[in-house]
């Protein structure tokens, strides 16, 4: 079986799917143009958040068999077309929901102890001490919007810091220590909300102005989840206006972006979509990948 890979992988990873016999070619900077030339001679890719396999691609891939995105999420890949198609597509959705649990707790400190500003007026060799009062987050009200494999984790690191911890989820039923609540609810009692879903049809924009109105005022938002599910206007709006008190943001709805006025906003934190940037998150990550396309290699 030949399998491409497209975006940046652990070598081991590669050298292992090699040693179980599969021819595995690696290009790290393919681009969208070339890919149409090139893939159709592959039996399987693997992408990440860089290389997008959408209709067109699939069409002139006569022989692809099988689509491993690692990472968390589908969206760069259009799944359920490929699977029409007889394309096996699977993901690695455990292997960075640490790391991504991490990040987030992370950006909830920052928020709640100013640290973005205070380090910035530390390097302008300003000694500013009175100006950074800040909140502990123990005995605030964690929300999370989705509770998945990564809420999962940031749920039990944040109960573990004495957060209380209410979720939103259409999917689950219960968890072990997080009570599950309507959207609404989860907007009017949460100190913190945090997104952990999916970007589909759904969820694109589900938190706009009309959810914002219903939130606390002084509510503090993380996204580390997907692009596109706030409303980036919105949350201006709410930052600008006093509703929501500061933002951390590692995903937006264009990445790179090219409105930068959101990000340029004091009350805002951000980082280039890093949350599953951890040296083990990339082995595991890349682990799960060439056991999943050795076991699928072995079975056809």
């Amino acid at each position: 079986m030949k399998i491409l890979v497209c975006d940046k992988m652990e070598m081991n990873a590669i050298e292992k799917m090699r040693a179980a016999g599969l021819t595995v070619d690696t290009n790290f900077e393919i681009t969208a143009e070339e890919l149409p030339n090139v893939l159709p001679n592959y039996d399987g890719c693997v992408v990440r958040s860089r290389t997008k396999i959408r209709q067109p691609l699939i069409d002139v891939c006569p022989n692809l068999k099988v689509i491993v995105r690692g990472g968390v999420g589908l969206d760069t890949i259009d799944a359920d077309y490929a699977r029409s198609k007889g394309i096996t597509v699977m993901n690695t959705p455990k292997a960075s929901s640490a790391s991504v649990a991490e990040l987030t707790i992370g950006f909830m400190f920052m928020l709640a102890r100013n640290l973005y500003k205070a380090t910035a007026t530390m390097k302008d060799e300003k000694w500013e001490k009175k100006a950074f009062e800040g909140d502990e987050i123990g005995g605030k009200t964690l929300g999370l919007i989705g509770i998945g494999n990564i809420g999962r984790e940031v749920a039990k690191r944040a109960a573990a810091l004495g957060m209380t911890v209410i979720a939103y989820d259409p999917y689950v039923k219960e968890f072990a220590g997080v009570q599950l609540v309507g959207l609404d609810e989860l907007l009017a009692q949460s100190d913190y909300i945090s997104l952990h879903l999916p970007k589909t049809k759904e969820s694109a924009g589900m938190i706009g102005a009309a959810q914002f109105a219903k939130m606390k005022t002084g509510v503090r938002i993380v996204n580390c989840a997907r692009g596109g599910i706030i409303d980036e206007q919105a949350l201006y709006d709410a930052l600008t206006g006093g509703k929501v008190a500061g933002a951390a943001l590692d995903v937006f709805a264009e990445e790179p972006p090219t409105d930068w006025k959101l990000l340029k906003l004091e009350n805002v934190i951000a980082s280039p979509h890093i949350g599953a940037a951890t040296k083990e998150a990339q082995g595991r990550v890349g682990a799960e990948v060439a056991e999943k396309l050795i076991e699928f290699a072995k079975n056809h």
